[in-house]
This record gives structure tokens, C-alpha cells and sequence, in this order.
């Protein structure tokens, strides 16, 4: 493993450290989706590490970055998605949960990054897990492919049960704000 390998790979640790640590005071979840969240998050998981310990590719294949200034370029792209991520559920506050689950008393929050996304968090770590292509290897492109499908089927579940929950409020940021990424989708 390259020096650039251990900074992301500690990267994703101290993240997703934070991200649980960060979770246990948030508002108690409701509806279909919450049954299910641990198994969904389990399976992210899974084909990160299978990723990270290089199974699904061989080590030294055409896929990997050996080029330190495009290895900077991930690395910023990492940060960056990280940073956002990590801004949007300071926003979020006690209203956070796994993708597509319910909270009781929820909120609908138009502030920091969501004047600009309604859904924040999942461009972030997209953005970051990007970053991490570009700078450890193209074979993550797999996770980003995966997970962002699986983000975009979320964030409209999601953006269904706000237009429920703040049918007078709702329709209205939708239409004045992107999905991910901001002025485009």
C-alpha cells in the first residue's frame, strides 16, 4: 500500500467514525425504510473494503493512479466532498437519518448547503469517493457508480415523503434548488 492509499484509507476511517458517532443523537426514525437501514449501510460497506483490499482488481493494472499530481487532484476532490458531507449534517442536526427513513417531528431544512441541494450529504461522499478514484485507483469508479444509483433511487423516496410531509413548502425549494449538484441536477 502507497502513502497515498494510507491518507485516504485513514480518511474514510476518521469519517465514517465521525458519521456514527455523530449519529446517536439524532431523532428516532419511522416508516418502511428503517428496518432495513443497518443491512443497506452493511452492504455499502462491504464493497468498500472488498474495494480497498483490492478484489476486485490486481494490483499494478492500468486502473491505478501512480501520478502524484493527479493523486493532489483526488485528494482535493476527497476533502472537499468530506468537508461537504460533513457541513450538510452539522445543517441537518437531530433531523439526520440513513437514506429514505422517516423522522418523528421532521423538519425541513433550507439552510448552509441546502440553499444550493436538497440532498447534500449524498453529493459529498459522492464527490469524495470520486476523489478517491481519481487519486487511488479508476476501479472505485464501481462504488461510485453504486452508490450514487443507490443515492439518487434514495434521494427521490426521500424527496416522495417531504412533498407529503411539506406540501406547501416542498414543491416550492424543489423547484428552486438541484438534486446534487448545484445548478445542473
Amino acid at each position: 500500500m502507497h502513502v497515498v492509499d494510507y491518507v485516504f484509507f485513514l480518511g474514510w476511517i476518521v469519517f465514517w467514525a465521525y458519521w456514527l458517532i455523530a449519529a446517536l443523537g439524532v431523532k428516532r426514525g419511522q416508516g418502511q425504510y428503517v428496518r432495513f437501514a443497518t443491512a443497506r449501510l452493511a452492504i455499502v460497506l462491504i464493497v468498500v473494503i472488498l474495494l480497498r483490499l483490492g478484489v476486485f482488481r490486481a494490483h499494478g493494472s492500468a486502473a491505478d493512479n501512480h501520478n502524484l499530481a493527479v493523486a493532489g487532484v483526488g485528494l482535493a476532490l476527497f476533502v472537499l466532498g468530506l468537508a461537504l458531507a460533513v457541513w450538510a449534517r452539522l445543517y441537518l442536526g437531530r433531523n439526520w437519518g440513513m437514506p429514505m427513513t422517516q423522522k418523528a417531528e421532521p423538519e425541513l431544512v433550507r439552510t448552509g448547503p441546502y440553499r444550493h441541494v436538497r440532498h447534500p450529504i449524498y453529493s459529498g461522499i459522492i464527490l469524495a469517493m470520486v476523489g478517491t478514484a481519481v487519486a487511488i485507483s479508476f476501479t472505485w469508479l464501481i462504488a461510485v457508480i453504486a452508490l450514487g444509483g443507490y443515492f439518487v433511487y434514495s434521494a427521490h423516496v426521500e424527496e416522495r415523503n417531504m412533498t407529503r410531509l411539506f406540501p406547501d413548502t416542498y414543491p416550492e425549494y424543489k423547484h428552486s434548488t438541484k438534486m446534487l449538484i448545484p445548478f445542473v441536477f
